[in-house]
C-alpha cells in the first residue's frame, strides 16, 4: 500500500455502533415472547426456512410468543441465498396481515430475509433500490422490530448491519445495510444449535472465522472491531472441533454462538475482503452454502493476504493457540494460515470442486470478485490477476507458498 493510500484509510471518518441488544444463555428461549413484547409488538411475521420448520426447533419460539399473546403470522418459505422475489412475497404478507415486527429464528438467510422485509416495509420501492452501491438509495427510516434467533454459529447477521440479498437476473449477491437495518434485540440460546448436524457446525464455525480474520486484517479495522475479532478466534480455537466432534456439547455451543456474535460485531458498519468477495459473488452464480464456499477459500485467501499485514496474522497465530515463542513474525504468520488449512481438513469441508464449482470458472469468477465492494477492504492489493491465483490455490493448480 502506498502512503498517500495509508494515510487515506488513517483520515477516514470510523464509527462503531451497536443497535441490538444482546441477551443470552441457556434455556432463554423462554423469554422472547416477553422480549418481543417489550419492543411494543402484537403480531409479528415469523420469518425462517421450512427444514428448521419441519424440524420443530421454531416450535418453542412459536409457542413463548403466543403465550405473551402476540399473534404469529408464519413465513417459512426461506431460501439459502435468499432472492429479491422471496422478500417481495415476505414485505406482501406482513402488510396483508397488519403485522408490526418481525422475528428470525435459523441461519443467516433468514435473518438476512428478515432484514431485507423490514426494509421494504418501511421504504418505497424494493430490496433492489437500496443496493448498497453508488448511485442507489440510502436506507432512510429503522425498520420495524427484528428480534433475530440464530440457530447456527456462523453467519452473525443476528448483530451486523447487513443483509445479503441475491438478484436472480444479474446472478449477483448485493448487501444493503447500515445501523437502520440491524436487529432491535438477538436471543442467543445455545440449546437450539444442539440439532445442528456436523458438516453445518463445521461450515459456518468456519464462516464466522472468516469474518474474524478478515475484518481484523481489513484495511478498515479498528481498536474495538480487533478486540470482538480476537476473542471470537480465541473461541473458535477452543470450541469448533468439540461442537464438530459433540453436537451436544453445550460448553462448546455456547462458545461457537458467541464466538459467531463477536465475528459478526467485527463487521462494524465496514466490509471483510477477498474471501467474502468471492464468496458473495460466487454465491450469486452457482448456488453454494455461503459458509462452505467460504470456509473452501479462507486457507488461500490469507495464503495470499498476509505479506499484507504480517504482523497481524502473527497476531492471529497467537489468538488460535499457536506457541510462537521464537518465531520470526513471518513465521508466526505463516502458522497461521497453515493452522487455518489443517481446521479445514480436521472438519472435512469439501472442495470448491466438490461442491460444484469447476476450474473452468476461474477467469470469469475472478472478473465478478473484482466487482464486489469488500475487495476494497482487502489487506493486500487486488486485481483479476490476483483473484485468479487464489482460484487456482483453492483447485490446487500452483503450488503452495508457506
Amino acid at each position: 500500500m502506498s502512503l498517500n493510500m495509508k494515510v487515506e484509510h488513517m483520515q477516514k471518518f470510523h464509527t462503531f455502533e451497536i443497535p441490538t441488544v444482546i441477551k443470552h444463555g441457556i434455556d432463554v428461549i423462554k423469554n422472547v415472547g416477553k422480549e418481543v413484547k417489550k419492543l411494543g409488538v402484537t403480531k409479528t411475521l415469523l420469518v425462517t426456512d421450512p427444514g428448521i420448520y419441519n424440524a420443530g426447533v421454531v416450535d418453542p419460539v412459536i409457542q413463548h410468543l403466543k403465550e405473551a399473546n402476540i399473534e404469529v403470522v408464519l413465513f417459512n418459505k426461506v431460501e439459502p441465498n435468499p432472492p429479491v422475489r422471496l422478500v417481495n412475497e415476505g414485505t406482501k404478507l406482513y402488510k396483508a396481515e397488519g403485522c408490526n415486527g418481525l422475528v428470525a429464528v435459523g441461519g443467516g438467510s433468514s435473518m438476512d430475509t428478515a432484514k431485507a422485509i423490514g426494509v421494504e416495509v418501511t421504504h418505497e420501492g424494493t430490496i433492489l433500490d437500496y443496493e448498497a452501491a453508488e448511485g442507489k438509495k440510502p436506507l432512510e427510516n429503522r425498520i420495524p422490530p427484528l428480534t433475530t434467533i440464530p440457530t447456527t454459529a456462523g453467519t452473525g447477521s443476528e448483530v451486523t448491519q447487513w443483509a445479503v440479498i441475491t438478484d436472480e437476473e444479474r446472478k449477483f449477491k448485493f448487501n444493503t445495510g447500515g445501523p437502520l437495518i440491524a436487529a432491535h434485540l438477538t436471543i442467543i440460546d445455545p440449546q437450539l444449535h444442539v440439532s445442528m448436524p456436523p458438516h453445518v457446525t463445521a461450515m459456518t464455525g468456519v464462516d464466522a472465522l472468516a469474518h474474524a480474520i478478515e475484518c481484523y486484517t481489513m484495511k478498515f479495522a479498528q481498536p474495538i472491531t480487533d478486540a470482538v475479532a480476537l476473542m471470537a478466534m480465541e473461541y473458535i480455537a477452543k470450541y469448533i472441533r468439540r461442537a464438530y466432534a459433540d453436537g451436544e456439547d453445550l460448553e462448546a455451543r455456547y462458545g461457537m454462538a458467541q464466538a459467531a456474535m463477536l465475528a459478526g460485531l467485527s463487521y462494524g458498519s465496514e466490509s471483510a475482503g477477498a474471501a467474502h468477495a468471492m464468496s458473495q459473488t460466487l454465491g450469486g452464480i452457482i448456488p453454494v452454502a455461503h459458509g462452505q464456499c467460504v470456509a473452501a477459500m479462507l486457507g488461500p485467501v490469507m495464503e495470499y493476504n498476509w505479506k499484507g499485514n504480517p504482523e497481524k496474522f502473527a497476531r492471529i497465530a497467537k489468538a488460535l493457540g499457536i506457541n510462537t515463542y521464537g518465531m520470526t513474525t513471518e513465521e508466526a504468520a505463516k502458522a497461521a494460515v497453515n493452522w487455518v488449512y489443517e481446521l479445514v481438513e480436521d472438519l472435512e469441508i469439501p472442495s470448491l470442486e466438490e461442491q460444484g464449482v469447476s476450474p473452468d470458472m476461474i477467469e470469469r469468477l475472478a472478473k465478478e470478485a473484482m466487482k464486489d465492494p469488500q475487495t476494497v477492504g482487502n489487506p493486500r492489493e487486488l486485481n483479476i490477476k490476483a483473484y485468479e491465483w487464489i482460484y487456482k490455490r483453492c483447485f490446487n493448480l500452483v503450488p503452495k507458498t508457506v
